[in-house]
């Protein structure tokens, strides 16, 4: 059975309802890894963070047993606490944000032998920029360098590159350091308005191209309403339906990687795999938050 682990950054979120809030958790790798086990069949899902032991972790601890992931490789810190944001939505489903993540016990992974352990039990591994901008550079030295001679055992590491400025030194370091992430990844889920915002492509069909160049061969460009793009060079990719209402755009992009993953490890080609990815996507824009009901599949 197929085994993937997700790898990042938990936060506690705090929405606004009305004239009040609800609090719930969220993060973009995590919102992965929880919809990908809802729709992962015969596998597991694990997911790899620190947290501290304040309330907000318990509850998020709580959250991830009750979605069925695995946790083994999560560690805690009675030094620090999981991070918090607050997220307003408007009319049209945009968002805007408020962070309190600066000094999150998450920033202290992979500074011990026992984060890199986890890694070896995936078939999947699965990480994205936020993760690499949270992490220290001597932390995102030792990743690559792991991650690199885990691909020559291999195991596969799929790459989301969800590029956000305000997490990053300048733009220079997130090229070089999402580039080198690029090369080592087999399964690619970028977001066109990403890659365009950070490596100056003029369209998706140069994202691909970039992308291709770097030696990347599977996965799917995520464009939003428009549908996703197959990366493989050649490919025919139908038509994809819009949402009917958009409520919600929070795990849109983390949605669909999760449906993505979770059909291509059940064995699905990429067309069926952006297909699935779409799908659930669209069921999650229709709802607020980040973490949403879904149908069973």
């Amino acid at each position: 059975m197929t085994h993937i682990l997700c790898i990042g950054e938990a936060m506690a979120e705090i929405r606004g309802v009305g004239d009040g809030f609800v609090v719930g958790f969220s993060g973009d790798t995590f919102n992965t890894a929880v919809y990908c086990r809802r729709r992962l069949q015969g596998g597991s899902v694990g997911f790899q963070t620190r947290i501290g032991y304040e309330p907000l972790s318990e509850g998020f601890l709580r959250l991830a047993v009750a979605e069925g992931l695995d946790l083994t490789p999560i560690r805690r810190d009675a030094a620090h606490n999981i991070g918090i944001y607050s997220v307003q939505t408007d009319t049209a489903g945009e968002r805007s944000f408020a962070y309190w993540r600066e000094n999150s016990a998450v920033r202290q992974l992979f500074q011990t032998p026992e984060d890199f352990k986890a890694l070896e039990q995936a078939d999947i591994l699965y990480l994205s920029g936020i993760t690499l901008a949270i992490l220290t550079p001597a932390a995102r030295v030792a990743l690559f360098a792991r991650l690199a001679a885990l691909r020559a055992a291999g195991q596969r590491v799929a790459f989301d590159s969800n590029y956000r400025p305000r997490l990053w030194s300048d733009a220079a370091t997130a090229r070089q350091v999402i580039a080198q992430a690029w090369a080592l990844a087999d399964i690619a889920l970028p977001s066109v308005d990403d890659e365009m915002a950070l490596f100056g492509d003029a369209d998706a069909a140069a994202v691909l191209e970039r992308l291709r160049q770097l030696g990347t061969r599977e996965g799917a460009l995520n464009r939003g309403a428009l549908g996703p793009l197959a990366l493989q060079s050649g490919a025919t990719t139908p038509v994809f339906a819009r949402a009917e209402h958009v409520i919600d755009t929070t795990a849109a992009g983390d949605s669909f990687n999760g449906g993505f993953l979770a059909a291509l490890a059940g064995g699905a080609d990429t067309i069926c795999a952006m297909a699935a990815g779409h799908e659930l996507a669209r069921v999650v824009v229709s709802q607020p938050g980040a973490i949403v009901e879904t149908p069973q599949t």
